[in-house]
């Protein structure tokens, strides 16, 4: 079953999350109805892409009516395709939300227990993570490109978790909207690192096309990852949206050639005295 669902022409949202705990918001925007022109049209929500910041504010006022969640409880990330995870609280609120030079540094993803923040991404083929672990209210995101997802991005995330005392068995994991595996086409240098990353994987996430190129199925990458990391079978989800094939939803760098916006990966508890 497709975990995330159009709610509008802005907004998916991990449906199954959002209904069964109170409070939760967790999905993904699209790139439709925003202010933005040209190759950003029109809910471009990165300010690192060379659109109008201006434009890119309203983008986000947008999408903080949408999801009832104030602008100034946001976090954001300069994403460097990395694995650095960083844990955040009430203090960090707003850095990152309404300007990139707030944003935190050298960071591919959040977690946190505490009510009131909107832990937040930016994507255009990438792969957004999104992790729960509703007994012990904590949430968190990851960007999972080809390069954070050999270096385990995932299995990290997991393993700051556990040391928070909550086990993988605890956790229930969404693989959001992003490239699909017949967009996805890699050089055998990449291939390499995915072998090395999955060596006693005995289904390959890939296949050889042509001399050195392969497609690769970077969502599939990251489930394996998360298994070996112990997460059950059943609390993984894996979007069938691809960024890339779906045009009149998403922003994709490789279909773009580049030019093009951003969407914006969200999950975040509304503060709430309804623990339920």
């Amino acid at each position: 079953m497709e975990p995330f669902v159009l709610k509008n022409n802005s907004i998916l949202l991990i449906d199954t999350w959002t209904e069964r705990y109170p409070g939760l918001v967790a999905g993904m925007t699209t790139k439709n109805g925003g202010t933005s022109k040209g190759n950003f049209e029109t809910l471009n929500l990165g300010f690192h892409v060379n659109d109008n910041v201006n434009d890119v504010g309203s983008n986000r006022e947008i999408v903080s009516d949408l999801l009832d969640f104030s602008i100034n409880n946001w976090v954001g990330a300069e994403q460097t395709h990395d694995t650095f995870i960083k844990k955040v609280s009430k203090a960090d609120r707003g850095l990152g939300a309404a300007s990139y030079d707030q944003s935190f540094k050298g960071t591919d993803g959040f977690y946190t227990n505490e009510e009131g923040i909107l832990l937040t991404l930016c994507f255009a083929d990438c792969v957004p993570l999104f992790f729960i672990a509703p007994q012990a209210r904590m949430i968190g995101a990851a960007h999972a490109g080809w390069k954070g997802t050999v270096g385990k991005i995932a299995g990290k995330m997991i393993e700051a978790w556990q040391k928070e005392g909550i086990a993988p068995e605890q956790i229930f994991v969404a693989v959001g909207p992003s490239i699909c595996e017949k967009c996805y086409i890699v050089d055998d240098r990449v291939i390499n690192l995915v072998e090395n990353t999955l060596e006693d994987v005995e289904g390959k996430p890939y296949n050889l096309i042509r001399d050195g190129q392969y497609s690769l199925d970077l969502r599939e990458v990251n489930r394996q990852i998360l298994l070996k990391a112990g997460i059950p079978a059943k609390n993984i989800s894996v979007t069938g949206f691809c960024s890339s094939c779906h045009h009149d939803i998403f922003f994709s760098h490789r279909r773009d050639q580049g030019r093009t916006g951003r969407m914006l990966s969200f999950i975040g508890w509304k503060e709430t005295n309804d623990h339920l």
